[in-house]
C-alpha cells in the first residue's frame, strides 16, 4: 500500500483514517471558514488527520436553478484563505480542463468527480498538474474497472492516487455500498476513501433536487473502517436544512464527533 500525501497530511500505509469533510458548497467565505474553524477543531480534539472540502462550482445540480457555488476565482481565493489562516489541506473538485491550472496553484488534492471518472482528457489534465488526485468510483462503474482509471493517471507518471468508493446506482434515484469494492480497490495499491455521504443520496430523487438518507451514515462509516478505509469522506453542515445543496445527505456539525469517536475504536480494534 503506497503512502500519498496531501499537504501536511499522510494517508494509506499504517497511517490512521483521514477525515475529508466540509461543506457541499462554499456558500459564503463566512460560512467556509466557521465550517473549516469547527471542523479542524473537532478533528484535533480526536487526533484525526483531516482535508477541508467545499466545491467552489458544483457543475452537476440536478436543476439548472439550483445553487452552484461562488465560480473558479472567488471560490479558490477562499479555499486559499483557509489554508493559509488555519493551516489545512484543501480538497475539491474541477469539472473542465480549464479550471485545473488555476485549482492546481491553491488545492493540496484535486477530485474528479464520480460522474466525470471515465472523462480522459480531465483526468490526464488533471494527473498532469502533479497533484495529489482524488479521483470518485462513478455510480455506474464496477470497482475493478478503476483500474483503467489509474491508469491513465499513472500514464502522467503522477503516482499521488486516492480512490474514493460512494455507492452504486441500483434501480432509480438509489445507491447502494457493497463494501467489497473497498477491499478490491486496496489491491491496486493506493489508498481508498470511503464517501459515507454521497453513498447516502437519493439522485434527483425529490424531482429538481436530490434527496438521501442521512441517519444511515453512522452505520455505513462504522463498517467502511471495519473494511480498511484509509479516510472517511463526510459533507458537513451547521445547518443541513438549510444547506445549499445536498442538505439531505449531509452530516450535522454537533454530531460529528460522536461518530467519529465510534470510528476511532473500530479502527483501533481491526488494527
Amino acid at each position: 500500500m503506497k503512502e500519498i500525501q496531501a499537504g501536511n497530511i499522510r494517508m494509506g500505509a499504517d497511517n490512521p483514517f483521514v477525515l475529508i469533510a466540509g461543506p457541499c458548497v462554499i456558500e459564503s467565505e463566512a460560512s467556509a471558514m466557521r465550517h473549516a474553524k469547527s471542523l479542524k477543531a473537532i478533528a484535533g480534539k480526536l487526533g484525526i488527520p483531516f482535508i477541508y472540502k467545499s466545491s467552489f462550482d458544483k457543475a452537476n445540480r440536478t436543476s439548472i436553478h439550483s445553487f452552484r457555488g461562488p465560480g473558479l476565482k472567488k471560490g479558490l481565493a477562499i479555499l486559499k484563505k483557509i489554508k493559509d489562516t488555519l493551516g489545512v489541506a484543501v480538497l475539491s473538485d474541477v469539472h473542465c480542463k480549464g479550471d485545473v491550472k488555476d485549482a492546481a496553484k491553491v488545492l493540496d488534492v484535486i477530485q474528479i468527480p464520480a460522474f466525470l471518472s471515465r472523462q480522459t482528457d480531465l483526468i490526464v489534465a488533471a494527473a498532469e498538474s502533479g497533484k495529489t488526485i482524488n479521483i470518485k468510483k462513478g455510480q455506474f462503474l464496477a470497482p475493478w474497472d478503476m483500474k483503467n482509471v489509474i491508469v491513465k493517471i499513472e500514464a502522467t507518471g503522477n503516482k499521488k492516487i486516492i480512490l474514493t468508493e460512494r455507492g452504486v446506482s441500483f434501480g432509480y434515484n438509489n445507491l447502494v455500498s457493497d463494501f467489497r469494492s473497498i477491499s478490491i480497490m486496496k489491491e491496486f495499491g493506493y489508498p481508498v476513501v470511503y464517501d459515507a455521504t454521497h453513498s447516502v443520496q437519493m439522485p434527483g430523487g425529490l424531482g429538481s433536487k436530490s434527496g438521501g438518507e442521512s441517519r444511515f451514515i453512522p452505520y455505513l462509516s462504522r463498517a467502511a473502517v471495519a473494511c480498511g478505509a484509509d479516510g472517511i469522506f463526510m459533507e458537513v453542515h451547521e445547518d443541513p436544512e438549510t444547506a445549499l445543496s445536498d442538505g439531505p445527505n449531509m452530516v450535522r456539525l454537533e454530531a460529528l464527533e460522536a461518530i467519529l469517536l465510534k470510528l476511532k475504536k473500530i479502527e483501533k480494534a481491526v488494527k
